[in-house]
């Protein structure tokens, strides 16, 4: 029978590494085993309790929440092809400035390791003692958050160093100025939607789906900036540098798909448990949060891309046209828009 109960240190305990993690002569999270492969931060336990929580869902007939970018039906913008041209013709800025924002934005995920969840079992009858959503103050809110930050003072870098590393293997470092990152990539709802639960709860668990949806979009991210670096059209003098980088973002890939299969685990453990209201009535966690996770996906995957994506195309097209054949460039970059449209 597989283990369903850990403690907080065996959550965050460190695999036992071979050669340590290290680039661009930055210290890094995570290492490499006997064998050369790269191993995840903090997953000496994490995996085997997330697969078995998981497994008990699936031995429970519950099904576990859909995550994964087939939710995201609008394009990304530029797409592959055009980011791809932009950069043939020398417009690496926006690149430049997008690799780096993603450093600062998992800078910020650091704030997960002070983040105490409220008790769930206050709010749930079935015992939760086995499950992910019990286990978050024992180690997946604070193993995440340093994931993606850093640990404080441990002088040992998280994602956001990764990130910038990648960034540096392929453009230098310091090429342009820091760019300033929006003060928020998630959903903001502007009243509560979950009244049945207590106010603390229900931040909790839109906060979960929340950084879920943000999961998933990281997860396309992830593969259009592999596509783009790893072109035989870009960063045609880096070769070598440009394969890193894509390696380095793997890397982050990996040590992200740990943080995607617990709070699938934990948003579907909710879904499946009976759930105590405020007004002492008892009703099935997925009627509270079917209707907001609908809401969430709907908002990740097209009101965002719809509110921003008039502006990034006026912005771009001012951009390209500043080229000395701009006018053609630019008709060659939206071709690429409707190629893909087609496809």
């Amino acid at each position: 029978m597989s283990k369903l109960v850990y403690t907080k240190q065996e959550l965050e305990a460190e695999n036992e590494y071979t050669t340590p993690h290290v680039e661009c002569g930055l210290k890094l999270h995570g290492g490499f085993n006997q064998e050369g492969h790269y191993l995840s931060p903090r997953t000496k336990h994490r995996w085997d309790a997330i697969n078995a929580w998981q497994q008990q869902l699936h031995e429970r007939d519950v099904e576990i929440v859909e995550a994964t970018t087939e939710l995201l039906t609008e394009p990304n913008f530029p797409n592959v092809p055009q980011q791809i041209l932009l950069l043939k013709h020398g417009i690496e800025q926006s690149f430049w400035d997008s690799l780096t924002i993603t450093g600062l934005i998992e800078a910020r995920g650091k704030a997960l390791a002070e983040v105490t969840a409220p008790d769930f079992q206050e709010i749930i009858v079935q015992d939760i003692s086995e499950t992910a959503l019990g286990h978050m103050n024992k180690g997946l809110l604070t193993s995440h958050g340093w994931d993606e930050g850093g640990v404080p003072e441990s002088g040992v870098g998280g994602h956001d160093i990764m990130w910038f590393a990648a960034r540096d293997l392929i453009f230098g470092k310091d090429k342009f100025p820091i760019p300033e990152a929006p003060a928020s990539i998630g959903r903001e709802k502007p009243e509560r939607e979950m009244a049945q639960l207590p106010p603390e709860h229900e931040m909790m668990i839109s906060f979960l789906m929340n950084l879920l949806m943000i999961e998933v979009r990281a997860e396309r991210a992830f593969d259009f900036y592999e596509r783009v670096i790893a072109s035989d059209d870009t960063f045609e003098d880096k070769p070598r540098e440009a394969a890193h980088a894509v390696e380095l973002i793997n890397r982050i890939r990996m040590d992200e798909s740990v943080h995607v299969a617990w709070l699938r685990a934990a948003i579907s453990e909710f879904r499946s448990f009976t759930i105590k209201t405020v007004d002492g009535d008892q009703v099935s966690g997925a009627d509270i949060l079917d209707p907001v996770w609908e809401k969430m996906v709907h908002w990740h995957a097209v009101e965002m891309h719809e509110s921003q994506r008039p502006a990034n195309m006026a912005a771009m097209k001012e951009l390209v046209l500043k080229l000395p054949d701009g006018a053609s460039v630019y008709r060659e970059f939206e071709s690429l828009a409707l190629e893909q449209q087609a496809a």
